[in-house]
């Protein structure tokens, strides 16, 4: 650890993005064929998209939520009809083209009731509509003020059954995300010295992921000492003290797509406490990994990794010192997303499938140890985006 700093770490970063390949509309279109078989096969006959990455996902809009509704509708017959303020239609339009089909509503018109009429005229073959999961209430609110004959169901029966299996495509560009926040990790970890404050290292963190062509950090969580047992970080600045246990939690976007990686390790020399317990972490990590096959349901990954937490001592369960929350998350447009690696989810694991393998050990008042890495699904079985940490002493590796 230490030896360098954010000067010299940033100077020789080189950014290359010429393997980076945007979703092609070909696959945006399957995408919508695929949504439209699932609508089929769950008797829905619309399904509405608000500002939300799963508009992004299948139309390739980016839009920011506000109290105007901005959105799409999938029809069954696989038709995408855009709806937007009247006054926003040339900035919608470049992205979705001139071909694309708008309805507008103008700021003194209901743009729910612009969607009753839409529905109304594509004659839908029942009343069941999906609403994105990600809508306001006052979304779903001001629809069925104007739809009240519809059932409003929720969207995410559609849009996680598609995207929680990842394609190539995907896997790619979460790949090269992955690459480039380990890679940050690294460098973080050479610019640690006495005395650096939690902001300094975090500012370095956003730079370089910036500087790698990625995006700006995404989130940041930078803990030292007793403060690295709160999975979330604590609130305020921090100052890193020799022996302290260093607990760096960040990521970035790649065309939408993140990266969400863990490093856990000592600045100075570790006591014999910390190396039993980042190993017992490690060894915890592997167990859920191993557990990882086609066909096993995602609550037997988590409790595989905290077989080996309560066999030392630790838990049982969601207590401390222990696991207090799931073993991983799902991961892609969203951070945290389907499906969820926890107990109570029988959702067997299939090919695409991408995970967070996260089965953090909280001390409480003395610290705590995550390491985080994912994996993604495949016909033979788990593969690693990223390997596990090697050694608290050297958690990249040799030098």
């Amino acid at each position: 650890m230490g030896g360098s700093n954010a000067a010299s770490q940033l100077a020789d970063i080189e950014a290359d993005l010429a393997d980076v390949l945007p979703i092609s509309a070909q696959e945006r279109l399957y995408r919508i064929h695929k949504a439209v078989a699932v609508m089929r096969e769950k008797s829905i006959s619309a399904l509405i998209l608000t500002a939300s990455t799963s508009l992004y996902y299948f139309t390739g809009l980016h839009w920011y939520q506000s109290e105007r509704l901005v959105g799409a509708v999938l029809t069954l017959d696989g038709e995408i009809i855009y709806v937007c303020p009247a006054f926003e239609e040339s900035k919608v339009r470049e992205t979705v083209g001139d071909a694309a089909t708008l309805r507008l509503w103008q700021e003194d018109e209901s743009p729910y009731a612009l969607v009753a009429k839409l529905l109304a005229d594509v004659k839908l073959k029942d009343k069941t509509i999906a609403l994105d999961e990600a809508s306001p209430f006052f979304v779903f609110d001001g629809l069925r003020m104007a739809m009240p004959l519809a059932r409003i169901v929720n969207g995410s029966t559609i849009t996680a059954e598609c995207r929680m299996h990842k394609s190539l495509a995907e896997l790619a560009l979460m790949q090269k995300a992955k690459n480039i926040t380990l890679e940050v990790q690294r460098r973080a970890a050479k610019i640690l010295r006495s005395g650096i404050s939690s902001t300094e290292v975090a500012s370095f963190i956003d730079q370089a992921h910036r500087a790698f062509g990625g995006s700006s950090s995404t989130f940041c969580i930078v803990s030292f000492g007793a403060a690295t047992a709160m999975p979330h970080g604590p609130d305020g600045v921090q100052y890193l003290h020799e022996g302290d246990m260093v607990l760096i939690d960040t990521g970035c976007k790649i065309q939408g797509y993140h990266s969400d990686i863990t490093r856990s390790y000592v600045f100075g020399e570790a006591t014999q406490r910390q190396r039993k317990m980042w190993e017992l972490e490690k060894n915890a990590q592997a167990a859920a990994f191993d557990a990882a096959q086609l066909g096993v349901s995602c609550e037997r990954v988590d409790a595989a990794a905290r077989r080996v937490l309560e066999a030392a001592g630790l838990g049982p369960g969601y207590k401390t010192p222990g696991l207090p929350h799931r073993t991983g998350h799902g991961i892609g447009l969203d951070i945290h997303e389907w499906p969820y690696l926890v107990k109570g989810n029988t959702r067997p694991l299939a090919t695409g499938m991408c995970f967070s393998n996260e089965p953090m050990i909280c001390i409480e008042g003395e610290f705590g140890i995550r390491l985080e890495d994912h994996f993604y699904m495949t016909e033979q079985g788990p593969k690693w985006f990223t390997g596990q940490s090697y050694a608290i002493d050297a958690p990249f590796g040799a030098a």
